[in-house]
């Protein structure tokens, strides 16, 4: 098993790898890679979530139109309005970059 220094130097590796990507379709052969399609439309789903509660769109609304539970919701609205901010970071950025 890990001790907790060598995962910390896994994730700075994967952190880096992920700063690294230049085109969506990097990310994309990344995530196919690392993930499994399940877990790659999980992701996609909370960051669907995040951008329909920042936009004001209630928890009934976002789960009818998402498919996530109320659980997932929940928590995605704690991140969203969490310190960690990367939510609210990314959100930023994607509308930014239209």
């Amino acid at each position: 098993m890990a001790n907790a220094d060598e995962r910390d130097r896994e994730l700075e590796r994967l952190l880096g790898a992920l700063v690294c990507l230049r085109t969506p379709e990097e990310a994309r052969a990344l995530l196919l890679d690392l993930c499994t399609v399940r877990e790659i439309e999980d992701l996609s789903q909370r960051l669907e979530v995040a951008r329909m509660l920042a936009a004001g769109a209630s928890y009934v609304d976002v789960s009818r139109t998402t498919g996530a539970s109320s659980t997932t919701v929940s928590r995605v609205s704690k991140c969203l309005n969490g310190e960690a901010g990367g939510y609210r970071m990314v959100l930023d950025r994607l509308e930014a970059c239209r």
